[in-house]
């Protein structure tokens, strides 16, 4: 008999329980390397898609505080005034309404695309090396992660290839829309949370089908309440996108259970339960933001924007997008500008598409994915069918849901957004079958894989350099003539079509407040959503003298009308930069309002 020592199974523990112990023995750095030796690939993947996210938004690194996307300068200001205003929440001085822009009537946040969950999360960032630095993060960051986490989902889910899951999260992730929407619509390409819903609606459809043995009620449980969770994070994201979202899995559930009812039958109650325990769990933590951005003070419950202008083109579904490597310049002409260009995907994705879709058809997703590129597709083309800016007289789905609460605060071109990522899974569905047959098959498999992409291939997004703030503002002399929390009046002042004096807000890190500025709210006719507010007497005056450089008549009528301004506006100061175009014309007229100015650093002001 061996006089060897008791085995760990004869001393009664597991050969599990000591490889468990050895885990948590191991120093914390071990563990940390055994980890990324585990993921390697898919942090090699990660990589990649940071230094293509890199590599587009290249232009901005040099001098983020200088350099400006090029293609749509007015929303970067005002996102980074967004994320200023978010960040104040680590002072301890944040609400879902602000005083900082608009006085003395603010802003309501939650009516504007105001990336709160964006802001606090940049907020250590921006705070202390300014929003400009956060906004290029977020830029580039937002293509990265939503590559990486389709490719994830693809990859774990889906369990395909490896390949096929890289190129479906590039498709996804810097496909034409979203690299067009990166030109400063940070709430359109946050769209990294999206996977983890789907993820979750799976993993409740999965418990909820679970066989004879019935339904798995904690895994429904705890994928109801993670959905929840993950909803409210994307409300205070970007809440089209969410929107988006909804409509694309209702329609593709709906086709679910059409074409697998043996699914539905077994599945649909549970699914149905667990899907409204998510619904009023995450209706009770947004009951009161939503409240606030629909009924509440400055909320606005209707869309602003004309369907009918913001409709995709029809032919814009097979032209190339101009922000690609082989783009056409004359596509732009096809949208209303180069930061929606969402349906540019070309001719050879959508042949290639439907040609999968087809090889698929036995399999229930791939239909699905199928019903919801035509419905969102065709949704896209707005109230009415739109072929080379001519209108055709032909309704278009949408008019269906026109003027519907919440549906009108999307715009229709936005809705092809859901294309591409249904579109990257019937593919990446298709190439896992071809790369796991013969050679011959990988091979035209790839072929048609570079033939699809290579057209979609991104360029970087053209910047350009920026006036710097005034350093009356950068070096903090704004506190000489105007309390934190006061009212600063900048000349001009910011409009919609010319923010540009809300910089100085943000490189205060929106520690004054501001008269009028770049917002929604319900100062359109009858209450209903406008963008701005219909600018008062002095600000109309002195953007006119700003526009044109002629010296108006200055009398007691507007004497008085100024003093009224200021006085309604609650403002402390008033400030002209030395640099600002047709400078000297507006300098004698804010002395003919207001009297004799004083010089500070780069600025003139007027204590009112």
């Amino acid at each position: 008999m061996s006089s060897a020592a008791p085995t760990a199974r004869e001393n009664g523990v597991s050969e599990r329980a000591i490889r468990t112990t050895d885990r948590v023995r191991l120093p914390r750095r071990a563990r940390l390397v055994a980890a990324v030796s585990r993921h390697r690939a898919d942090l090699l993947v990660g990589l990649v898609f940071v230094m293509l996210a890199g590599w587009l938004t290249h232009g901005l690194w040099p001098d983020p505080t200088g350099r400006v996307l090029a293609l749509n300068p007015e929303d970067q200001v005002l996102y980074e005034w967004f994320l200023t205003v978010d960040a104040r929440a680590l002072l301890g001085d944040f609400g879902l309404h602000t005083d900082r822009m608009n006085a003395p009537d603010g802003v309501n946040l939650m009516a504007n695309t105001s990336v709160v969950a964006l802001g606090l999360l940049f907020a250590p960032v921006t705070l202390v090396f300014g929003a400009p630095v956060s906004f290029a993060l977020l830029a580039a960051g937002n293509l990265a992660a939503t590559a990486t986490a389709w490719y994830l989902l693809f990859a774990r889910l889906l369990r395909v290839h490896r390949l096929a899951a890289v190129l479906g999260g590039a498709l996804c992730g810097f496909g034409p829309g979203m690299v067009s929407q990166t030109n400063s619509h940070l709430h359109m390409t946050a769209q990294w949370l999206l996977p983890v819903v789907v993820w979750l609606v799976v993993r409740l459809l999965r418990a909820a089908d679970t066989g004879r043995a019935g339904p798995d009620r904690r895994r429904l449980v705890t994928s109801a309440v993670g959905l929840a969770a993950v909803v409210c994070a994307q409300v205070f994201v970007g809440e089209e996108v969410l929107f988006l979202a909804a409509v694309t899995l209702l329609v593709m559930a709906a086709t679910m259970a059409v074409v697998d009812r043996d699914l539905t039958r077994r599945a649909l109650p549970a699914f149905v339960g667990g899907m409204a325990l998510a619904t009023g769990l995450a209706l009770l933590v947004l009951a009161r933001p939503l409240w606030l951005q629909f009924a509440g003070p400055l909320g606005v419950a209707d869309g602003m924007f004309s369907p009918h202008y913001f409709s995709a083109d029809l032919r814009s579904w097979w032209a190339v997008s101009p922000l690609t490597l082989l783009g056409d310049e004359r596509s732009a002409a096809l949208t209303t500008g180069p930061a929606e260009y969402n349906t540019f995907l070309g001719w050879p994705l959508l042949v290639v598409t439907a040609g999968c879709a087809l090889w698929l058809r036995r399999r229930p997703l791939a239909l699905a994915c199928l019903a919801g590129i035509l419905v969102m597709g065709t949704l896209s083309l707005g109230p009415e069918v739109v072929h080379r800016g001519e209108g055709t007289g032909l309704p278009g789905p949408y008019a269906l849901l026109a003027g519907l609460p919440v549906v009108d605060g999307a715009l229709p071109m936005r809705f092809a957004l859901a294309v591409p990522p249904l579109a990257a899974t019937i593919l990446v569905l298709a190439l896992d079958r071809a790369l796991r047959a013969g050679r011959r098959a990988r091979r035209l498999a790839l072929v048609t894989a570079g033939v699809v992409l290579l057209p979609l291939v991104p360029t970087p997004l053209p910047t350009a350099a920026r006036t710097p703030v005034p350093e009356f503002v950068t070096a903090g002399h704004w506190r000489t003539c105007v309390e934190p929390g006061g009212v600063l009046m900048p000349v001009p002042l910011a409009t919609p079509k010319d923010p540009w004096p809300m910089r100085w807000s943000t490189a205060a890190d929106a520690a004054f407040g501001m008269p009028e500025g770049f917002f929604i709210g319900p100062h359109g006719r009858g209450g209903s959503a406008a963008m701005g507010v219909a600018p008062r007497p002095t600000s109309t005056l002195l953007a006119e003298v700003a526009r044109s450089g002629l010296r108006p008549v200055v009398g007691a009528n507007q004497r008085r009308r100024a003093a009224e301004d200021v006085r309604h506006w609650g403002v402390s100061c008033v400030v002209l930069a030395v640099a600002t175009a047709h400078a000297d014309s507006l300098r004698l007229t804010l002395e003919a309002l207001y009297g004799p100015s004083s010089r500070v650093a780069d600025a003139w002001i007027w204590r009112v």
